[in-house]
């Protein structure tokens, strides 16, 4: 009896994988790119892996909450087969996943730039996974999606780099 339970959930999650990777797709793209980006500017900006790991999760926190609330007012007034606050929660779920591995480094080392460095290769490691995961479940090709994905989330980064650097200097932020 136990076992058909078992079974009868995981069929149900392998059937809500495939109806709500949209929703997860946006949470993880959105938390790789806007969370990388902004881990990048605050090291420059902020050059302290506490505060840059505070105000990272603070920031993905809300990010999060945000995107999820998003996906649940566009999902119901699209009228699809998803329900809305299950698709909320993949979208939510899976940012803040993502927020948590992402902001790791900065509360385990001292050294901001060795935590954006590593930050960078957990962005990678996702960015792989997931890609080569979408791959094979609906049959696109992996290394045009992997290299777009990668393309994008360096050149936020990259930007938001830049950008702390700016605002430091403009506003004589020493942290």
């Amino acid at each position: 009896m136990k076992e058909k339970i078992i079974e009868k959930q995981i069929k149900l999650l392998n059937k809500d994988k495939k109806e709500y990777i949209g929703a997860i797709v946006l949470g993880l793209n959105d938390a790789l790119i806007e969370i990388t980006g902004a881990l990048a500017g605050l090291t420059l900006a902020l050059q302290n892996s506490k505060i840059i790991a505070v105000v990272g999760l603070i920031t993905g926190i809300s990010a999060a909450l945000s995107m999820s609330a998003s996906e649940y007012l566009s999902i119901k007034s699209e009228k699809t087969k998803n329900k809305p606050l299950k698709s909320a929660f993949y979208t939510g779920f899976i940012y803040l996943l993502t927020v948590l591995l992402l902001i790791f480094p900065y509360l385990i080392f001292d050294r901001v730039y060795y935590s954006l460095g590593l930050t960078l290769v957990i962005a990678l490691a996702i960015i792989f996974i997931f890609t080569y995961y979408i791959s094979v479940k609906r049959g696109y090709g992996f290394k045009k999606r992997f290299f777009d994905m990668l393309l994008i989330s360096l050149v936020v980064s990259i930007i938001s780099f830049i950008i702390g650097y700016v605002i430091r200097l403009v506003f004589g932020v020493e942290v």
